[in-house]
């Protein structure tokens, strides 16, 4: 398995004021994509000018009331990553469910101490 993006994302019931912020740091909006999976969430990736990127992802509904920090990670293998994180403890916030688009697979993945990692497969090869 290769990891082929690795950066924060902020998970959120309440985009706007967090996109408006990290415009203020120079941050500029490079894709949005609505009503992706069962969710329908809003995804927004954003970029500044050193590279850095932030993803700031909106669903339909939270299972928390509060924002999440997470880290996105995309892999070349997903269930081989799914597996890996499974096997060190790690849960789906979302049960047994896998999210997958036409041209992706993706889980909300919680480690035993609490932090999140996003992993995601494109699929659109």
């Amino acid at each position: 398995m290769k990891i082929t993006t690795f950066n924060p994302q902020i998970v959120t019931k309440n985009p706007e004021p967090i996109i408006k912020l990290f415009e203020e740091l120079g941050f500029e909006k490079r894709h949005e994509q609505e009503g992706i999976g069962e969710r329908k969430v809003c995804g927004i990736r954003m970029k500044d000018a050193n590279g850095f990127y932030l993803d700031i992802s909106s669903p339909e509904h939270m299972p928390v009331d509060h924002d999440v920090t997470a880290i996105r990670m995309n892999v070349d293998n997903f269930d081989e990553a799914f597996q890996l994180f499974l096997d060190r403890g790690f849960k789906n916030i979302y049960g047994e469910n896998i999210t997958v688009t036409p041209t992706s697979k993706s889980a909300f993945m919680i480690s035993p101490s609490g932090f999140a990692i996003v992993l995601i497969e494109h699929t659109n090869k």
